[in-house]
């Protein structure tokens, strides 16, 4: 949407930045009466931040099946305010979004591997017990699942080489949704400020993210990466006009797994 950037209280005559604070209410007076001012600019971020805290103060007492719907929740509700056009200018594919996605799809992973018992199997299991049943959820799928609750507020995410077998799926889904988010909102930016082989890339960053939606996340982690490189890159290349990072996001996508 485009919205004024500035706007002012009728009530106190206070002024402020409505992109930084992505509220109508007077940060003095607490006033909803204000109109806004300024040119009118494309706007779809909101600040936001993640709060786990009501998890987190739980988590060493409560087993974590118990904790997935409240973590589902604080994340979604985190990706629902967030965007990546600010006043008119398009932002990184950052790693708190990234981070939030994947969280998300690996709380709903891990709920439905621990089931109505939550139970936690041996690491030596491995992902398949007698006659092909699914075990509990093993000491590595609880270790990713609390090592991205735990640092989600700096964004920090396991590498490619310490996703377990069964949580391949959330790795996958979260790039896909992370990508095709942010790819929505630099069609919108190339609406604007047009770029012919920036929008062929982005074309090309689409299409390999709904092949990654249509198999449910089942691929290697070292391939979602890639797809969210790509993304990434290509939008260092917009924010900044360097050539050698729409390079980068075009090699990203032509990798082979």
């Amino acid at each position: 949407m485009e919205v004024r950037g500035e706007r002012e209280c009728t009530d106190c005559g206070t002024r402020w930045s409505y992109f930084e604070t992505g509220s109508v209410a007077c940060p003095d007076c607490g006033s909803l009466r204000s109109v806004g001012t300024g040119e009118r600019r494309r706007h779809t971020d909101t600040p936001a931040e993640l709060d786990l805290d009501g998890v987190l103060v739980r988590l060493d007492e409560t087993p974590l099946a118990a904790l997935v719907d409240d973590i589902k929740e604080g994340c979604r509700t985190y990706l629902r305010k967030r965007g990546f056009i600010r006043g008119g200018d398009l932002a990184p594919l950052d790693d708190a979004y990234l981070a939030a996605a994947e969280l998300r799809h690996a709380a709903d992973v891990y709920g439905r591997i621990a089931g109505p018992g939550g139970g936690r199997a041996a690491a030596t299991m491995g992902s398949r017990g007698p006659e092909g049943a699914s075990p509990g959820v093993t000491d590595d799928e609880e270790w990713y699942v609390t090592s991205l609750l735990r640092a989600a507020d700096t964004g920090e995410r396991p590498t490619a080489a310490d996703v377990p077998p069964r949580m391949r799926e959330a790795r996958g889904l979260a790039a896909a949704e992370a990508v095709l988010a942010y790819r929505q909102d630099v069609a919108a930016y190339l609406d604007d400020y047009p770029d012919a082989e920036a929008r062929r890339t982005l074309g090309a960053v689409r299409d390999r993210a709904k092949r990654v939606e249509a198999l449910e996340g089942d691929i290697e982690p070292a391939e979602a990466d890639a797809l969210v490189a790509a993304a990434v890159e290509l939008g260092r290349y917009l924010i900044t006009d360097d050539l050698d990072a729409l390079a980068a996001s075009r090699e990203q996508i032509r990798r082979e797994f």
